[in-house]
């Protein structure tokens, strides 16, 4: 490598899962901080090297180089999951790697794993080190100013929102329902997005399950009693978009019962999502409950998960991760007069303005982790979107003829019905 510049030299990398815009972000950081006089280095494959003290998985970059890679799906630097902040050994090797590289500024592309290591990493580097983090996610769960939306997110919506709305077109067309499960750990902003932007017929999220730990039978009951009201309604097909997360909701001791489920952890030990073949789950024990008692209700499946994340990003995310990756610089170059922005932050728009919320500021101590921004179920947003679903409603167990005509849509008695689906027509109501 060449000798650093006067202004010295500028690290890149990305960690975490993809999603669109990645490029885009490494064109901008890299554009303008050549623009301000500083080398680029663009470190391959998050911190997977690093943590071994390699210093070779790196590359100069140009103007050139990424001057047309803003509109690309994917990464360029490529990206991987590799948590270094629960080994001492893999932490100062990366500190010390970098430190070889002459790296002074540092922009990590990547979302809640990656600012928890950020915080580390600049913790560990004791003032030679200042990160900018560029807020990357399709989950759209990072505790954002002002209900912004980390990028990735608006065209992993768009994708999404396309595919059901082909799915729901189907549906009408053969008189079938879809289950349909797309990616959100934690949070339902993306399938309550989706859900919100096609008029699926439900969206079912983790945060509506305030218990700890559920069953299967609790996720089914809200699922079944939807179809039941729509075959009420005179409609014997629909579409509900489910989030992953709802998974992580389910008592993995009952999970681990199944035979078509064999958990394994990552290495945060967290359980891999993808190993939850959440959508057969369903579909099979939603399947079951309607032939036992006689309705012959044909049920497809589907799951949304990495077709979303390396799509190319929409005018939108082009947009915002240019004006992220420029700010990024800016920060990094800027003499910042805040104390905790002296490691560095993430950097977020608000009101077109750039805001740096310092790391320290979006970690919670109680967990060891950044805070995961969920949907608020309080939100007028959701009401009117849970609103909008067709499902069984608390009014529907009062309204006399209503119950009546679902109970026997379901052959049961009304009293059976009422405490069968009482604890399923709360979930996301405001009661």
């Amino acid at each position: 490598m060449s000798t650093p510049q006067s202004r010295g030299r500028l690290g890149i990398l990305v960690a975490g899962g993809p999603a669109p815009g990645i490029n885009s972000g490494i064109s901008a950081v890299t554009i303008e901080a050549l623009n301000c006089g500083l080398e680029v280095v663009g470190i391959y494959d998050g911190y997977e090297h690093l943590a071994l003290g390699r210093t070779d998985m790196v590359q100069l970059l140009t103007v050139d180089q990424v001057s047309r890679i803003h509109f690309q799906g994917g990464s360029i630097l490529r990206t991987a999951r590799r948590n270094i902040t629960n080994n001492s050994e893999d932490l100062q090797r990366t500190v010390g790697a970098l430190k070889a590289l002459g790296i002074r500024y540092l922009v990590t592309i990547g979302g809640d794993g990656t600012a928890t290591t950020s915080r580390v990493i600049a913790k560990a580097a004791k003032g030679a080190l200042r990160i900018a983090q560029l807020p990357k996610t399709i989950d759209n769960d990072l505790p954002m100013p002002g209900g912004m939306p980390t990028f990735g997110y608006e065209t992993a919506r768009h994708v999404a929102s396309e595919m059901v709305l082909n799915l729901m077109e189907d549906s009408r067309s053969t008189n079938r329902w879809y289950f349909v499960v797309v990616m959100g750990r934690g949070a339902g902003h993306l399938a309550l997005g989706i859900g919100r932007a096609t008029g699926a017929t439900l969206t079912v999220i983790p945060e509506e399950f305030t218990q700890p730990q559920v069953s299967v039978a609790d996720v089914c009951d809200v699922l079944e009693g939807a179809i039941i009201k729509r075959q009420v309604m005179g409609r014997e097909h629909g579409v509900a978009v489910i989030a992953e997360g709802v998974g992580t909701k389910i008592d993995s001791r009952e999970l681990a019962t199944r035979p078509e489920v064999e958990l394994t952890y990552d290495t945060t030990g967290r359980i891999q999502l993808s190993d939850i073949p959440l959508a057969s789950i369903l579909r099979r024990e939603v399947q079951h409950r309607l032939l036992a008692r006689g309705a012959r209700q044909h049920i497809t499946e589907s799951t949304f998960g990495y077709s979303l994340r390396s799509a190319e990003p929409v005018p939108y995310d082009i947009d915002y991760t240019r004006t992220l990756g420029h700010g990024a610089v800016g920060f990094l170059l800027s003499d910042v007069q805040d104390p905790r922005l002296a490691d560095g932050g993430l950097v977020c728009l608000l009101d077109g303005n750039l805001v740096v919320l310092p790391f320290d500021e979006i970690h919670d101590p109680s967990t060891g982790s950044t805070k995961v921004r969920l949907v608020d179920m309080g939100s007028q947003a959701y009401q009117v979107a849970r609103d909008y679903m067709i499902r069984i409603d608390p009014e529907d167990l009062v309204n006399t003829e209503m119950l009546s005509k679902l109970a026997e849509a379901a052959n049961m008695s009304t009293s059976d019905f009422r405490w069968r689906y009482a604890k399923a027509a709360g979930r996301g109501k405001n009661l």
